[in-house]
């Protein structure tokens, strides 16, 4: 999806772009940007069907983020589920900013990095619900809510 602004004066255009999670259960993955500002939300994985063996993980289509010349600003992460933040090690190299999540959620970030030998603990940045947090052109607030983890 594509929203741009019409008239004289040229604009920012937004860009929605789903890399993965939509229509699917798993890859939950969207980068949305405004400008010279690319925001990353969520970077998860999806469990393979039986019918590909060997495959232990497969991970959303990185192929945009390797397009773009520019890194993204910075990647916000919703909740520790694996499908929103397994694909996390994959996706750092086309994040040039922080990592934005609440305390748990980032705790599980952790695990997940040390696993692949990656040291970005400098990058982690703790948000507490309702705070707000500017990223470039955005503003992102995360909002507590119920669901299992």
């Amino acid at each position: 999806m594509i929203l741009s602004a019409t008239g004289a004066d040229p604009q920012p255009t937004l860009e929605v772009v789903p890399l993965g999670g939509l229509g699917e259960f798993g890859m939950n993955m969207m980068a949305v940007s405004w400008g010279d500002t690319l925001l990353l939300v969520d970077a998860g994985v999806m469990f393979p069907d039986p019918e590909l063996l060997g495959v232990d993980r497969v991970i959303p289509d990185l192929s945009y983020l390797e397009q773009r010349k520019a890194g993204a600003t910075a990647l916000v992460l919703t909740h520790g589920h694996e499908d929103h933040i397994g694909a996390v090690p994959h996706v750092l190299k086309y994040v040039d900013g922080p990592i934005h999540a609440m305390p748990l959620t980032l705790a599980f970030v952790e695990s997940r990095l040390d696993e692949h030998g990656i040291d970005a603990r400098d990058r982690l940045v703790a948000v507490r619900p309702r705070q707000v947090v500017k990223v470039g052109a955005f503003e992102v607030e995360l909002l507590r809510v119920t669901h299992s983890i």
